[in-house]
């Protein structure tokens, strides 16, 4: 995503209920672009989108089914997928992030407590205990070792991106504690691999998701997570395909109410629907609810073809929301020319004012249908964030 420049816009949700502020839909898709049903998602767990315990209810500290043993089931299993919180696969027993300590630099991987379960945060802490630590590594759980270090340089960035700070970012899932990945407007904390295995290139379908902070976001771009040019540089229209989180209105313009919103950055625009770009402040797209939860799910559906879908979720209700499910912006956004590198806190052209806190999210190959976005919904209810 190419640099708006100016100053952020610091942000938190107003309020606090933890509420999607918009229609409801029960995980199908919505045709040409605006989402079926018309009632106003309230907290909790309602909603028809899948069973909880289909989902894999966390059962001590760990959960039967993960998000990527869901995907599996549809034949579109998890190309990449990141963590600070939890194993995304139930029989994930590898580490999910490293840390790297300030006193004396060594590292440290830090483990899921069981298969399947939440985070080693006592290990985390002993660790860094009498000192400040840095994350340096996200472990990529799947098979094709997707891991997330640093940026290198790319355009905004050039000295490269910073580690994120260890105790920044905390949370309570599943009563257990946690840290995430806390990027803050122009502080260049930025991850990213240029030389992924399976992730999709040109048009090539796929899907992605990932759980934030509902309450941190700026109006810059970008705080984004998915697929990127490989170069570190802007090149043009369909180069990327990656879900970001804001207020911004100059590159995609308005969605219903003040944000945050979800949209696809597919370079040259964060786009809540086929319309936006460059100094789009007067788009209004009204199926683009704003997000208002304290901790928010975000999806995107990437198929080949002119189409793609943007749904989102309070991360604690049963109910998805369909943002757009329509053609693509013009031109040059279909087909798509994807890379496949993945970046994690900034655009694909090292753009860095965003602001958000990443927990999880994963990346697909081929585009899973509707009832399996309700099922990782329910899979990410199950875990519990804020409990």
């Amino acid at each position: 995503m190419t640099h708006a420049g100016g100053n952020a816009a610091g942000g938190s949700a107003s309020g606090g209920a933890p509420a999607v502020a918009g229609s409801t839909a029960s995980g199908g898709s919505a045709s040409g672009g605006a989402p079926s049903g018309g009632t106003t998602a309230t907290g909790g767990a309602g909603g028809t989108s899948g069973s909880t315990s289909a989902a894999g209810a966390p059962a001590g500290g760990a959960t039967s089914t993960g998000p990527c043993d869901i995907y599996a089931t549809a034949n579109t299993p998890c190309v990449a997928a990141h963590s600070t919180i939890r194993a995304l696969y139930g029989a994930y027993t590898g580490p999910l992030y490293q840390l790297r300590r300030a006193s004396d630099k060594t590292t440290k991987d830090v483990p899921a407590l069981a298969p399947g379960g939440f985070v080693d945060i006592a290990a985390h802490d002993a660790f860094c205990s009498g000192t400040t630590c840095t994350i340096s590594i996200i472990y990529d759980q799947s098979p094709n070792k997707n891991d997330l270090v640093k940026s290198p340089v790319a355009h905004w960035l050039p000295n490269g991106g910073v580690e994120a700070k260890a105790a920044d970012g905390k949370v309570t899932v599943g009563g257990h504690q946690g840290h995430g990945i806390f990027v803050t407007a122009y502080g260049n904390v930025a991850y990213r691999n240029n030389a992924t295995k399976g992730v999709a290139k040109g048009d090539e379908p796929e899907a992605m998701y990932m759980v934030v902070d509902g309450k941190r976001f700026s109006d810059q771009c970008c705080f984004d997570y998915g697929n990127a040019e490989t170069s570190g540089n802007d090149d043009g229209n369909g180069t990327m395909e990656a879900l970001y989180w804001g207020t911004d209105i100059t590159w995609g313009g308005k969605g219903d109410g003040s944000g945050p919103w979800i949209a696809g950055d597919l370079e040259n625009g964060m786009f809540k629907s086929d319309k936006g770009g460059w100094q789009s402040q007067s788009v209004l797209t009204p199926s683009a609810k704003s997000v208002l939860a304290p901790f928010a799910t975000a999806m995107l559906k990437g198929p080949s073809g002119n189409h793609f879908t943007l749904k989102a979720a309070d991360a604690s209700a049963n109910t998805l929301i369909t943002m757009w499910d329509g053609v693509r912006p013009s031109p040059g956004y279909s087909p798509k020319k994807l890379q496949g590198a993945i970046i994690l806190g900034t655009g694909g052209d090292g753009s860095n004012g965003g602001t958000g806190t990443f927990f999880e999210g994963a990346m697909t190959s081929g585009n899973p249908p509707d009832s399996v976005d309700a099922l990782i919904q329910a899979n990410i209810v199950a875990a519990g964030y804020g409990h």
